[in-house]
């Protein structure tokens, strides 16, 4: 049977996919990790909350992967906008994903992977296409319906290169390195690549969605805070349950 992983990084951003899953599922404990295993909108799923970080992540990802014999797997969340075109409520769907703070100079060259001989994860192109046609729909069907929609700007759907690292971004000097380091990337985060390299040697395909919550800049705790309470949740469930309940991203 064909099963999808959905993971995230904190309790809100899975938390209405939990809420969602029909009855008769089961949670099974391993490695201090409680993965959900069940049916969503019609779809054999599990959800693990994978915590903060790289190994976190990693150590989420390998376990779905080898215990739970998922064919698919996406991760979904926050993110901090780096490029200059992303802004705050935007969506981020990754086209590659790597790691900015893998630096094992000079063994191989800056953020080259060890071993692997290679910087970028590409996400499945044909998941990501189906998850940046759903964040178009939902995004203005969200901004239509809510409070004060006649001034806010329509989100946009961002399709490209995300940077992970071992490291919350919450300053200016430290987001403006960035930029001008990996001048193409969309937004940073804590997971996605770490993930990515497990799928990736597993030969899993998998696809990352991020929301924007801030601008990795000295606002970043409390916008992230902010938007992790009151829009997080509702982003991951309402871009995912068409998909899930058309058996999109298993049919693939």
């Amino acid at each position: 049977m064909k099963r999808l992983a959905i993971l995230g990084a904190l309790h809100e951003e899975i938390a209405d996919l939990l809420a969602a899953m029909e009855p008769g599922a089961t949670v099974h404990r391993i490695a201090m990790r409680d993965f959900h295993v069940g049916t969503l909108w019609g779809t054999p799923c599990v959800i693990a909350l994978s915590r903060i970080g790289k190994v976190a992540a990693s150590a989420t990802a390998s376990i779905v992967i080898r215990e739970f014999d998922v064919s698919r797997v996406i991760f979904t969340g926050l993110a901090g906008g780096l490029h200059a075109d992303v802004e705050v409520g935007d969506v981020v769907v990754a086209s590659t994903l790597m790691q900015h703070d893998m630096d094992a100079r000079p063994l191989f060259d800056q953020h080259e992977i060890p071993l692997l001989g290679r910087v970028c994860f590409d996400a499945d192109a044909g998941m990501s296409k189906l998850l940046r046609d759903s964040a178009v729909t939902f995004t203005q069907a969200f901004t239509h319906a809510s409070p004060g929609a006649a001034t806010q700007a329509m989100p946009t759907v961002h399709h490209g290169l995300i940077a992970t690292g071992d490291r919350f971004v919450s300053h200016n000097d430290e987001a403006q390195v960035l930029r001008k380091r990996l001048p193409t990337a969309l937004c940073v985060e804590m997971e996605g690549a770490a993930m990515a390299q497990v799928c990736y040697e597993f030969g899993v395909p998998f696809a990352v969605l991020r929301v924007i919550s801030d601008r990795a800049d000295h606002a970043a705790k409390t916008d992230f805070t902010a938007f992790l309470e009151n829009v997080a949740r509702v982003y991951s469930a309402g871009i995912l349950s068409p998909l899930l309940k058309s058996g999109a991203l298993l049919d693939g």
